[in-house]
């Protein structure tokens, strides 16, 4: 049973289970998930097709079991990891601020981007324009019904042009296929597999992303033992709504730099260089769509960027509340701060595509850590409840994850700098 009583009495309605797979979704699709795939397939080609599928499953793995474990218990993360061993969830809400707000810069960033595709703008100014835009949203007293609907469109937007686009740059299924048997290369120190798979992986549940839908429910008093099967099946539309999106983005940029099955190097590099100070993602939509294309990218990572500054920067802050009561005292202050800093650093830094992708990397970093925690705290009667057996095909399989993911982002960690260049 969940150890806040008063909030496992409540009922779960679809609108509100939805609605955490939903903003789960639209944290994971955002200018670093568009940018750090575009990438990667301009660099990896079909064999990206085994990275991607890898991260869907330990997306969903990892997001199973983080959920579960929140939801029984009725805390939030960090407390759950205090409640483990204190201290610890002080830890952990350290990392994953420093993890928000390089992925915050980001979005900033991607923001940036998006005006620079739409408009021409440059990025700085957009960058400016991007932390004014959030700090309006997250001040006015209906930002979340407002939240709400920006990520509609968003979405809607999103999956739209994707798969309008994977149409019709006509990638090569039989190459797609060849590459999920492409387990070799994944091991390879040249082909660099590793790097992908933790950023991509951090991208999709690294950092705060894994914990916005849950925390989202327990603030709608979602929680207990009697819930968590409805929990789960929203970890799976969460999972399945970026999961499909990713794949689709995936397809996209692989037709666009094949014809045929005949690889073509000039567009794969344009989209390369892009990560190196431009735009990667809208690149490859401009090659394969023409001018309206490149606009329409431009719309979709203008969208994708305000809806996660605001996310990433009220998760963020509302880990760091575990710190000091007068966080949680002035929360509104502080994510407005959040914000503002984020803004400075993407002016200061630039280069938001790298930025994105190095974001990525660290998050990947960080959820061996979170994950860890949170699989032994499911065996910890003390946090979820006696009564309560979490699954052990979740356990083992959360262990998978774990493990995989640590090995990968210590294969990873020497490349990760090298991002920048």
């Amino acid at each position: 049973m969940s150890n806040n009583p008063a909030a496992s009495g409540a009922k779960p309605s679809r609108s509100v289970l939805f609605g955490a797979a939903f903003l789960m979704a639209t944290s994971a699709i955002g200018p670093g998930f568009l940018t750090q795939t575009s990438t990667f397939t301009a660099k990896h080609g079909a064999s990206l097709a085994l990275v991607i599928v890898l991260v869907i499953l330990m997306d969903i793995t990892a997001q199973m079991n983080i959920w579960s474990v929140i939801s029984v218990s009725g805390m939030r993360a960090q407390d759950v990891a205090n409640k483990l061993l204190p201290g610890l969830g002080v830890i952990i809400a350290i990392l994953v601020a420093i993890g928000g707000l390089a992925f915050n810069v980001g979005n900033v960033g991607g923001v940036a981007l998006g005006f620079n595709a739409m408009l021409g703008l440059d990025q700085k100014i957009g960058a400016v324009i991007a932390g004014c835009l959030g700090i309006l949203i997250f001040v006015n007293k209906n930002a979340k019904t407002i939240m709400d609907k920006v990520a509609t469109v968003l979405a809607t937007v999103i999956l739209v042009t994707v798969l309008a686009v994977a149409i019709k740059s006509q990638p090569p299924m039989g190459e797609v296929a060849k590459g999920l048997g492409s387990f070799g290369q994944l091991f390879d120190k040249e082909t660099d597999m590793f790097t992908a798979l933790t950023t991509i992986l951090g991208g999709s549940c690294g950092g705060y992303i894994a914990f916005s839908g849950a925390h989202r429910l327990l603030d709608a008093g979602i929680s207990g033992a009697e819930n968590v099967g409805h929990v789960r099946r929203s970890v799976i539309q969460g999972c399945g709504t970026s999961g499909m999106v990713r794949i689709l983005l995936f397809l996209a940029v692989l037709g666009t730099c094949t014809v045929g099955t005949t690889w073509v190097a000039e567009n794969a590099q344009i989209i390369t260089d892009a990560a190196k100070g431009g735009n990667p993602a809208a690149e490859a939509f401009r090659l394969a769509a023409g001018d309206l294309g490149y606009r329409l990218f431009g719309l979709c990572l203008f969208s994708a960027g305000v809806s996660s500054v605001v996310g990433a920067a009220f998760t963020s802050v509302s880990f760091l509340k575990t710190l000091h009561p007068m966080i949680a005292k002035y929360e509104r202050q502080c994510v407005i701060g959040f914000i503002a800093f984020s803004t400075l650093m993407m002016v200061i830094v630039g280069n938001a595509a790298q930025l994105l992708i190095v974001a990525g990397a660290f998050n990947g970093l960080i959820l061996p850590i979170t994950l860890g925690v949170m699989l032994i705290a499911s065996r910890s009667k003390r946090i979820v409840g006696e009564n309560y057996k979490h699954p052990m095909w979740m356990i083992v399989l959360g262990v998978i994850v774990v493990a995989i993911a640590l090995y990968s982002g210590i294969q990873s960690v020497p490349k990760i700098m090298d991002l920048f260049g």
